[in-house]
């Protein structure tokens, strides 16, 4: 298994601090955006497809409603699973990117995707529901708290049981003796 705090940098992949010019820039950027840059690249390829799949969301949604006149819930509904399909292959394709491939069928992949983000969105609802009386909080401040959890908690999912590589993790069969869809 890859180590968790990996950042490995070529000799020719400056990082953030030793960045000067726009060349500089871009041989950071490719760093980034190659499997080999280890934690980093995948937080910072986690953090844009999360600022992405938001601007689309909020967009659809949006215009759906607001300009073309849907009611706001079927626009909501839209905009959800737009988000959500955005969301599954940006994490497939560009964040989770692997030489060694996945580990897992696309369909397993599917499976524990909508398991994770059905968990995710009930644990929400949970804690903006229970939470705030319970702890004498505004709603808004649980959600956020809330939603700190969630996304800490969806990176770790995603990069150990999701979108593993086929040497990173146990393979298909194994899963499958063990249970795990």
């Amino acid at each position: 298994m890859t180590d968790l705090m990996s950042d490995h940098h070529p000799t020719n992949s400056p990082t953030i601090r030793q960045v000067r010019n726009l060349g500089d820039a871009q041989a950071m950027i490719t760093h980034l955006r190659s499997p080999h840059s280890g934690l980093m690249g995948q937080l910072v390829r986690f953090g844009l497809t999360g600022g992405l799949v938001t601007v689309v969301y909020l967009t659809i949604t949006t215009v759906l409603s607001q300009v073309f006149g849907l009611p706001f819930e079927l626009a909501l509904a839209i905009g959800f699973v737009s988000a959500l399909l955005l969301h599954f292959n940006l994490q497939r394709f560009f964040v989770w990117i692997h030489y060694e491939g996945f580990a897992l069928p696309t369909r397993r992949q599917v499976t524990r995707y909508l398991i994770m983000a059905g968990m995710q969105y009930g644990c929400t609802a949970v804690s903006t529901a229970v939470l705030p009386a319970v702890l004498g909080l505004e709603t808004e401040i649980v959600y956020l708290g809330t939603m700190a959890v969630v996304t800490t908690t969806g990176f770790l999912v995603m990069r150990f049981v999701i979108f593993h590589g086929k040497t990173q993790g146990s393979d298909s069969a194994q899963d499958s003796v063990h249970g795990i869809d």
